[in-house]
């Protein structure tokens, strides 16, 4: 762990910290510069044991033993600056502990990382990193082998995203896909069915759809206020709903994906 402190905001150093709040500036000089952030020790510690390499770590003294366990001897700058130093330079109050400049790994093949996978859930255009980070989290402990994001959607690797994820978007492979007019074809060509979770006239109960589920699926999630375009549903297999009560037309992105996978994987649907 290669210590370095910094005493000065506009120390170039800092330079891939900087403005870390402005969102659309970051999704656009984030990728173009092959990094994206990583946020508290703990979603670092993650990160390394996926096997992404650090560039640096922004900490405060406090956290330096934290910062030493979570690289676990992968060589790094690590630049300790004060708080007040630390705010100024990413434009928010740092208290959820290190932050670490991540080189962004390639993001791998459709057929690699589909290999051997019987779940899968897909996010189209799903632009709150929030819900992104969210549906990650639901994969990771309810058994989705992978996800798949379209060409609109949030970046899974955005900072929000990975800490609401709880770091597991190091934990399920995923990848992009392209437009429904090839995506589609392309995943039943791997054997996949796809299943869109939407309302609709005809639409299959949940509960119906897991007792028949086919051998590989993928699960269609749409946006919060739309929901799925018209060509992901088109490009679909079959459309299915969640049966809800009390005058409740639908649930968060988030919550509907955790009920779809916990469904399709519960009392042995689907063995491990």
């Amino acid at each position: 762990m290669h210590v370095q402190r910094v005493e000065d905001a506009s120390d170039p150093r800092l330079d891939d910290y900087r403005s870390l709040t402005d969102t659309t500036l970051r999704r656009r000089t984030e990728p173009v510069g092959g990094l994206y952030m990583a946020e508290s020790a703990k979603v670092i510690a993650r990160a390394v044991q996926a096997g992404h390499r650090p560039r640096s770590v922004l900490t405060q003294e406090k956290w330096l033993d934290a910062v030493q366990q979570a690289l676990g001897g992968v060589p790094a700058p690590v630049y300790v600056a004060s708080a007040e130093i630390a705010e100024q330079v990413t434009g928010f109050a740092i208290h959820r502990g290190p932050l670490a400049a991540m080189h962004r790994p390639a993001e791998p093949a459709l057929t690699d990382v589909l290999r051997g996978a019987r779940l899968v859930l897909i996010l189209e255009d799903i632009t709150d990193h929030t819900n992104v980070g969210a549906a990650f989290r639901a994969a990771a402990g309810l058994g989705a082998d992978a996800v798949l994001v379209t060409p609109r959607c949030a970046d899974p690797l955005y900072r929000r995203s990975v800490r609401v994820s709880m770091g597991t978007v190091f934990q399920v492979p995923w990848t992009r896909i392209g437009e429904w007019a090839d995506a589609g074809p392309a995943l039943r060509g791997l054997g996949f069915e796809l299943a869109a979770l939407a309302l609709s006239d005809g639409a299959i109960a949940l509960d119906a759809y897991a007792a028949a589920r086919p051998e590989r699926v993928a699960v269609l999630m749409g946006t919060e206020g739309d929901g799925l375009t018209s060509q992901a549903i088109a490009a679909a297999d079959s459309v299915v709903t969640i049966p809800m009560r009390g005058g409740v037309d639908s649930l968060n992105v988030a919550s509907a994906a955790a009920v779809a996978l916990w469904a399709l994987t519960r009392d042995g649907v689907l063995d491990r």
